[in-house]
């Protein structure tokens, strides 16, 4: 059995309710009875639903799209450029539309779907948009998605349109997106399905089960991750903790929240000592973190202290060589997901990560989500225009 509970009151919801705020104004967390957690079989199924004990023990007609059971990659390459020899990539751009948003999208929806939903809504910088649009034609149902107009990229854009949401572009930034679509949630118009909803947390979960059970259950010493709205940082606090619950795991990693210092409203709490949250005008190149009041705050603050993790910012000009060092490896990603691995890069150099230690980069979201992007950290790939034979050979023999 489940439970929506309160972190902050206490208070209880019945699972099948579609709030996602408690009326304290705590956002909710999902809550699983212990006795699930010990019954759990994950050589059963596959992808997300194969931990279905820990994400949704109730679950019955899922939308799926086959999300889930991405790969965990190791490039010589880029544990030099890190300065580790354990490190590998968890590579969330080989979900069905190109993020880890789908492993949230799958449960989200189902229960959306189970609660008799009329309308879907998120606000997005993309990602989001593109993963919320796909399982909602799937379940056959509308959604609509918010998005910046001057800060989206056309590749998840076209996403969003190609599985047909109604797509409305904002004059503004995705946190003035944010308020809308909670506004006319809380007003029972739409059900949100941004990672304010709690079943989105407890998909998104699955990337660290599948990371410790990939690695025969034994822990990283690190998780290292992009950081924006904080639905990933809330959700492997959570999925840490249920799986050293339910005797899975003997101790915990810790994680590393990396943010853009554009968008790094999260990483100056934590240098104050999670004071408070004291939002930003986002900007940076990483479009998929450029949020300046992540939603998730509360919950991310609790996964961080509870894992002695921390949080800290790089700046575009790390978040490119990053990118540059992931795409000619041969792994590929958007620029977000590379902030991983110049977040990891740093802390070695700091020290704050032991050279000799283990550690797994979560890669988010998938080269061409960003094509504009990947011609500007390439520029000096660019393309050679030749008309015949002669230009071609002089080109080669250059």
């Amino acid at each position: 059995m489940s439970v929506l509970r309160c972190p902050g009151c206490g208070a209880e919801l019945d699972a099948d309710s579609t709030a996602y705020a408690c009326a304290c104004g705590e956002l909710l967390d999902v809550e699983h009875d212990a006795a699930e957690l010990s019954r759990v079989n994950f050589e059963k199924g596959s992808g997300v639903w194969r931990f279905r004990a820990l994400v949704d023990p109730a679950a019955r007609e899922v939308v799926s799209l086959a999300e889930g059971d991405t790969p965990l990659l190791y490039s010589e390459p880029l544990a030099r450029f890190a300065g580790l020899d354990d490190l590998s990539f968890k590579h969330e751009g080989r979900n069905p539309t190109g993020s880890f948003k789908d492993r949230g999208m799958t449960v989200a929806v189902s229960r959306a779907k189970l609660a008799g939903a009329k309308l879907l809504a998120c606000a997005s910088t993309g990602n989001t948009a593109a993963s919320l649009a796909a399982y909602a034609a799937a379940a056959e149902l509308p959604c609509v998605v918010l998005a910046p107009e001057k800060a989206t990229a056309l590749g998840k854009l076209s996403q969003a349109i190609a599985h047909g949401a109604r797509t409305v572009l904002l004059r503004g930034d995705f946190d003035a997106g944010m308020k809308l679509v909670r506004a006319a949630a809380d007003e029972g118009r739409v059900t949100l399905l941004n990672s304010a909803n709690p079943w989105r947390i407890e998909g998104q979960k699955t990337i660290v089960f599948e990371i410790l059970r990939e690695r025969g259950w034994d822990p990283p010493d690190w998780i290292v991750f992009p950081a924006g709205n904080l639905g990933n940082c809330a959700a492997f606090g959570k999925a840490l903790h249920e799986a050293r619950d339910a005797g899975l795991i003997d101790r915990l990693p810790r994680l590393a929240a990396v943010q853009a210092a554009g968008a790094a409203p999260f990483a100056a709490a934590f240098e104050r000592g999670f004071d408070e949250l004291r939002p930003v005008q986002a900007e940076t190149m990483a479009t998929a973190i450029r949020i300046g009041a992540p939603v998730s705050y509360a919950r991310a603050v609790r996964s961080i202290r509870a894992t002695n993790g921390v949080v800290l910012a790089v700046d575009d000009e790390a978040i490119a060589a990053a990118k540059r060092a992931v795409d000619t490896a041969g792994l590929g990603a958007e620029p977000a997901s590379c902030a991983s691995l110049a977040g990891a890069a740093r802390l070695v150099t700091d020290g704050t990560i032991e050279r000799g230690a283990s550690a797994v980069c979560v890669l988010t979201g998938h080269l061409l989500k960003d094509a504009d992007a990947n011609l500007a950290v390439h520029a000096e790939n660019a393309p050679i225009a030749v008309t015949g034979a002669d230009e071609l050979s002089a080109m080669l023999s250059s």
